[in-house]
């Protein structure tokens, strides 16, 4: 995912007007351990002024602190709407630390956006994934071990998802198998039996899943919409001609909500 250059104008929007951010990688999964960074993600509301020029709001903002990416919600619902892995658990993450009520109305749209299509778009990331694996090994005699520990996770999310229509990123009692494969002890034999155990659950399961077979897109549409709208009818008439990312634009969205630990 190419990310966009972190400008003066883009970082306001992060600041001023995420509506959810939270904890992913690692520490969400509850694989951290001493070493491991925090990954935090979130979804920004441009104001809806922004789009009626020539230049609009970026889709994605890298930064402004280290390990931090944030999409704007259009974008972020769109990209949900595909079942993308990533941004399918970025909704379900257990470390929220802000949301404010556009962002609990995101939240209340998760199952809107589950369907038996995260079967193809799980699948597909994970045999991308399982290929550069398999490429490491020819050419280094190994895998990264870190990489394989996150794909049987992503595997299993998959597979349990199919099997009960809920979507739990943590890994729970699999924790330290898991961790056992990040740290080298098990051979990358025994590794791609359970690789391919847990592909082949997910391709039974999935026939059989209470899922949906389409995400309920009217649902997301009308409450973009309803964003959208609500954010025009905020804005303040100079704020319209004034600079996207001058002070008055800044202050177009509703006010932030409350922090979460």
């Amino acid at each position: 995912m190419k990310s966009e250059a972190l400008e003066p104008g883009h970082e306001v929007l992060v600041r001023d007007h995420t509506i959810y951010s939270c904890v992913m990688g690692s520490r969400a999964f509850g694989l951290a351990t001493d070493g491991s960074d925090t990954d935090r993600r979130g979804v920004f509301l441009a104001p809806t002024p922004l789009f009626w020029r020539f230049e609009k709001p970026p889709t994605h903002v890298e930064g402004p602190a280290e390990e931090q990416f944030s999409w704007e919600l259009e974008r972020f619902c769109s990209l949900a709407l595909r079942a993308n892995p990533n941004i399918l658990e970025c909704l379900h993450s257990p470390q929220v630390e802000f949301v404010d009520d556009t962002g609990r109305e995101l939240l209340a749209l998760r199952e809107a956006f589950l369907s038996r299509q995260v079967h193809d778009t799980f699948a597909r990331y994970a045999l991308g994934q399982r290929k550069k694996l398999e490429a490491d090994v020819r050419l280094h005699g190994a895998p990264r071990w870190k990489h394989a520990m996150h794909l049987l996770r992503l595997l299993m999310s998959s597979r349990d998802l199919l099997r009960t229509g809920t979507l739990t990123i943590d890994v729970g009692d699999h924790r330290e198998p898991l961790l056992a494969v990040k740290r080298g002890e098990v051979s990358w034999t025994m590794v791609e039996t359970w690789m391919s155990r847990l592909a082949t659950e997910a391709d039974e399961a999935a026939p059989r899943s209470p899922l949906p077979a389409e995400p309920d897109r009217a649902r997301v549409q009308d409450f973009l919409v309803r964003t959208r709208r609500a954010s025009a009818l905020r804005a303040a008439p100079e704020a319209l001609q004034a600079d996207p990312y001058d002070e008055r634009v800044q202050g177009v969205v509703h006010g932030r909500g409350v922090r979460q630990r």
